[in-house]
Parts: structure tokens; sequence; C-alpha cells
């Protein structure tokens, strides 16, 4: 069996000789680009909802629902995104993501321009669309290359988000008090970076969605089996697991983080910097994830980042000075990463290549519902009970992705065997 097969163990036995080539390099690059330009969407609407709809609308505790919409949007549309790119391919269906997001940053801005809460929430659920694509991007990035290169794809894709770490909380910064209302020129910026990435989307060539550079002959021809036959492995069960509680976990301290911060008596400025250093903390470490994967094996990595993820929690219990959110959401994206790219890269060993449509939706149909649920509580848990109460909260999220992380471990040796 080759390695990182579906039937196949955990641990990919690399081929030195292979390498990538040009346009696998290529592909990537510009991939990781566009990564790099819809994730700053995603840090925007994280850094800038919350504080934009409190200028108008008196409900501190309904103040992230337009993230929580789009991030339902996400719920509603992935599986129609993922069924439309699989009949017509990624870089029309990618494409037709920027526009929804186009679409979106425009009835937000006109949400708020009219201190409309309802609108902006409609923008949210548009944005969902966009977001859904998004999150696609490290699927196609393990379709553009072979087998033994799956973990380093998917973690060099996602360090596109580096500079998303710069560009989002930079542009929040610079545009949140151009124009009345506050943030309306930062949700134009939207608008203005899904124009770049439709842009860039159309110089990317991905393979045929019936195969990829890691399917085998027998892949390709073997008749596709049921959604249920496919989410029913464990395999499957726990990476979702994982994934849902990394990204829920993350999407829950994140969201609440700027109201909190600015609750403390800190200005709007200091919300922008804990968000930047948390992007970093989230991206940065993509540079190497990959490498760490191939080295000691994707639940070990999985497992450093349950521990990194407690840390952030014991640095947000410690006390409430600037310092303590800093640290807390730095080491809190860090943690991410670990979890969700080790995540990521075992999900894609659970389908075959004309499976991958309505699994990869499945996956992040788990994951976004995850995701919704915590934004949505964030703002709640922020408002009713403070922020030490809400990290207290979250170690029940960490310790549940500790338990899928255990089980997975427990099921290396049957997987290793097959």
């Amino acid at each position: 069996m080759d390695a990182m097969t579906p039937q196949s163990g955990l641990r990919p036995e690399i081929d030195p000789a292979e390498s990538l080539d040009r346009r696998a390099h290529r592909n990537l690059l510009l991939l990781a680009c566009c990564q790099a330009v819809g994730q700053s969407c995603n840090t925007m609407m994280f850094a800038a909802t919350g504080l934009s709809v409190i200028t108008f609308y008196h409900r501190p505790d309904l103040a992230n629902l337009p993230v929580t919409m789009q991030h339902i949007g996400v719920m509603i549309w992935v599986f129609p995104a993922a069924l439309l790119m699989q009949r017509v391919g990624r870089r029309i269906g990618f494409r037709v993501g920027s526009l929804f997001g186009m679409a979106g940053a425009m009835v937000m801005c006109l949400g708020l321009y009219t201190g409309n809460f309802l609108v902006m929430c409609g923008g949210g659920l548009i944005l969902g669309y966009a977001v859904a694509c998004l999150q696609m991007y490290r699927f196609a990035a393990a379709e553009l290359v072979p087998i033994h290169y799956r973990a380093k794809a998917i973690s060099w894709v996602t360090a596109g988000g580096v500079a998303a770490a710069v560009i989002g909380p930079s542009l929040v910064r610079v545009t949140h008090d151009l124009t009345m209302p506050l943030y309306l020129a930062t949700y134009a910026a939207i608008l203005g970076l899904h124009v770049i990435v439709f842009t860039v989307m159309s110089f990317i060539t991905f393979p045929a969605m019936a195969a990829s550079p890691s399917a085998s002959p027998a892949e390709i021809t073997a008749p596709p089996r049921p959604l249920w036959e496919i989410a029913s492995q464990p395999r499957f069960i726990a990476s979702a697991m994982a994934g849902m509680l990394a990204f829920g976990t993350m999407s829950f301290i994140m969201s609440a983080s700027p109201i909190a911060i600015v609750g403390c008596g800190f200005p709007h400025s200091a919300a922008h910097w804990v968000i930047f250093m948390h992007v970093l903390g989230m991206f940065v470490p993509s540079f190497f994830t990959g490498n760490l994967i191939n080295r000691f094996g994707v639940t070990t990595i999985m497992a450093c980042g349950i521990v990194l993820m407690l840390a952030g929690v014991a640095a947000a219990l410690s006390g409430t000075a600037e310092w303590n959110f800093r640290i807390a959401l730095t080491v809190n994206g860090i943690g991410w990463n670990f979890l969700f790219v080790g995540a990521t890269t075992l999900v894609t060993t659970c389908y075959r290549p004309n499976e991958r449509g309505k699994a990869q939706a499945l996956n992040d149909l788990l994951v976004f519902s995850t995701t919704a649920t915590s934004s949505f509580m964030a703002g709640f848990l922020q408002d009713r009970w403070g922020w030490q109460p809400l990290n207290w909260f979250s170690v029940l999220l960490i310790g549940a992705a500790a338990v899928a992380v255990i089980w997975l471990r427990f099921q290396r040796p049957a997987l290793n065997a097959a």
C-alpha cells in the first residue's frame, strides 16, 4: 500500500528523490497568496464586527451575531460550493466564492451605514459562501501535489495566513476611523480584497476533479462510496472531531477577545494588536508544521497543539493586563495550527478523488457548525460571565479535543496494519 492512502497508516515514508515540479510550486505559491488575501478578510471580520456593531446597536451580547451568521452561512453553503466545484472545477468554484465575498462586503457596508443590524447579519450570511470556499483551499493544496507532500502542501498554503496577520489587522487599524460611521472603510477594503482573490485565482491550474497527483489508478476507477460509509470510518470521525474543536475553541476565544479588551479599558488599537499577534500565532507555524508532522507523526503534533491551547488559557486566567491577552491569543493560535493542520491532513486520507467533494463538505459542515455556535456563545458569555469564566469554559472544548486525539492514537496500530 502507498503511504497516506485511505487504507494506510498515519506517518508517510518520504522519498527524498521525489520533488515537486515548477508548475506545482507555482500553483501552491499562488494559492497561498489567495489564502493570504482571503484570510485577511476573515481576520478583519473578527477584528471589526463586534466593535462596529456596538457603535449603533446597544446589545453587546449580540455584537458578534454577524460573525456567527457568517459561520452559519458556511454551514448552509459548504455543500453547494463543494458540489459546484465537483462539477465545474476548483478555479470557477473559487471565483464564484470571491463574487459572493464582494456582494457580502457591500451588504455589510450598507448595514453599517444605515445602522441596520439585520442587514449586517445578512451580509455575514452572504460572506459565508466566500469563507466556505476559502476553507477548501487547504484541500485543493493537497490535490496539487504527490501523496508524500500532502502535509507540507496543506501547511504551506495555510502559511499564507502569515501575510493575513499583517494585512488584516493593519487594514483595520488604518481604515476603522477613515469614515463615519466607524469601520465603514474597513468593509469597503474587504470588498477590494475579494477582487484581488478573484483575479489571482484565474492564474492557478488545478487538476481535474476526477483525479489528482496523489491518486492511484485503482482509486480513480473505484466507484464512490456512500457518504455514511466514508463518515463512519474511525479516522474520519476522530479527525473531524479534532478539527471541529480546534476551530471552535479558537473562534470562541478570538471572537470574545476584542470586546473583552475594550471592556478592560484598553483602546480599540490594543484589540487590533492582539488580533494581529493571534493571527501570526495561527499561521507562522505553518512554515514548519508539515515537516514536524512528517518527522514526529500527526497525532504527536496534534497533542502538542492541545497542550499549547491549554497554556493559552492559563495565560488568560493569570490576569487581564494587555500582555495577558497578547500571550493568551498568540499561544492559542499556535495550538490551533498544530491541531487543525494535523486534523486536515488526516481527513484527506479518508476518501478517494471521486468522493472528495462530499467528504470535504461534510467535514467543513461539522467544523463550522461548531464554529458558529462558539462565536455566538462567545459574545453571550463574555457579556454575561466575563473573560475569565469564558476561558474556564473553553477548557471543556480543549478536553474534548484531547479525547479525539487519544482515540486516534489508539486507532493507529490497526490503521498501520491495514
